[in-house]
């Protein structure tokens, strides 16, 4: 086999951070008719780290346009806590940076909407761009004008060539799923007005690593991001960082703040106590990567333990979210439907299919009360205080919560 090199740097990849193995595509749910022909895909699973600028980054045997195609079905808008994180960013970028009706605000991979919607209705025109239709005619549909293509350094000259310039770009977890990163960021230099800001939302990798968070790992995130990987993509691109928030969304992110190379924006405090705190945890070295893996099966181990557990007790457990990391998660640990009864979604577009690899039927979450699983399992564990509250009443025949990361652990 060929040597894999990095995405952005090119270098040769020979130090791997752990292996998964071969997966379906995490966010591909089954219709019936799939799982009945028997011929799901599935591909291999590797996240490497660069030893030249330490971008993590998974190998991509499948294209982009395989991963986002028609049926793609992740909407923003199915979570109330994701919506309320947007309303709260478009209420600070408005009033930090003055946006008003002269500004233009641009999102990159907008989604349903779900984000720009908050500015439209403060009275700032917006343009979102994304790549997948039927994501962005649910935009379209709410009135948030959108158009579809994915965003790299030639799309970025075609919309500044039709005097598209933004005042304030967002990018806000997206940065990820692009393969060619380089060029992905490329695209914003040219849309971004001279004192324009520019805001990344990313996972930040120092928790992925920490915590073991290895089910953010899937084959739709090419990359995982740390301040040390991400500012050399922005350098050679002649941009910088600026400012940094970090928050609790994703098990941890970061909210960048960038700008032009030649800009007035002053670095802050917070931006370089984070430069210390990544060079502190030893992110410019290799021997911190080593034994990730290792770690990886403990977490594994100690979910199957207590799946054998709860077997050996006569209990039934399902599964709260079709999440993409639930699926990582899964299809690693080996779990099929007779581990996991079913999976429940607020999502229609999930319900009535099943989750890949794992083939548990996806429910709507009125069919809780019908199963009355005695664990629920939930999978997208960075929403946990939002799906224990919707659920609360599981309790009521002695229903209990479960996460699986970094352990396994029974919620009362």
């Amino acid at each position: 086999m060929t040597t894999p090199v990095c995405r952005f740097c090119r270098t040769p990849l020979t130090h791997t951070l752990v292996d998964l193995g071969r997966q379906p595509l995490a966010n591909s749910n089954l219709t019936a008719e799939q799982l009945a022909a028997g011929d799901e895909k599935t591909y291999p699973l590797h996240a490497r780290v660069c030893a030249e600028c330490f971008l993590v980054q998974v190998d991509d045997p499948v294209a982009a346009d395989e991963i986002f195609d028609s049926g793609y079905a992740y909407f923003s808008s199915y979570s109330a806590s994701w919506v309320e994180h947007a309303r709260r960013y478009a209420e600070a970028m408005i009033a930090r940076f003055g946006l008003g009706p002269d500004s233009l605000v641009v999102e990159i991979a907008s989604n349903d909407g779900y984000l720009l919607q908050h500015f439209k209705a403060a009275g700032v025109p917006v343009l979102g761009i994304e790549p997948t239709a039927n994501t962005a005619q649910a935009a379209i549909d709410k009135g948030v004008p959108t158009e579809v293509m994915f965003f790299h350094g030639e799309t970025g000259q075609a919309l500044a060539a039709r005097g598209i310039k933004a005042d304030l770009m967002a990018a806000n977890n997206v940065l990820a799923h692009v393969p060619d990163i380089g060029g992905f960021v490329a695209g914003f230099r040219e849309v971004l007005k001279p004192q324009g800001v520019l805001t990344f939302e990313f996972p930040h990798f120092l928790n992925m690593l920490e915590m073991v968070q290895f089910d953010t790992i899937y084959h739709e995130h090419f990359s995982y991001l740390s301040l040390l990987a991400v500012a050399q993509v922005l350098r050679a691109n002649g941009l910088r960082a600026f400012d940094v928030e970090l928050l609790p969304t994703h098990g941890g992110s970061l909210r960048l703040f960038c700008a032009h190379e030649a800009s007035s924006h002053q670095e802050t405090e917070a931006l370089k106590t984070l430069r210390a705190r990544e060079a502190a945890a030893g992110l410019h070295k290799l021997e911190t990567y080593e034994g990730y893996a290792a770690r990886v099966d403990e977490v594994r181990d100690s979910f199957l333990a207590f799946l054998r557990q709860a077997k050996a007790d006569g209990k039934t457990v399902a599964a709260y979210g079709a999440a993409a990391k639930g699926n990582t998660f899964l299809n690693y640990a080996g779990v099929g439907p007779e581990d996991i009864v079913c999976a429940f979604d607020a999502n229609p577009h999930k319900q009535g299919r099943f989750l890949p690899g794992s083939h548990a039927p996806i429910y709507g979450p009125d069919k809780v009360a019908e199963v009355k699983p005695d664990y629920v399992l939930i999978l997208p564990w960075n929403l946990k205080d939002e799906i224990m509250g919707q659920l609360a009443y599981i309790r009521d025949w002695g229903g209990r919560f479960v996460i699986a990361s970094p352990t396994t652990r029974v919620l009362d």
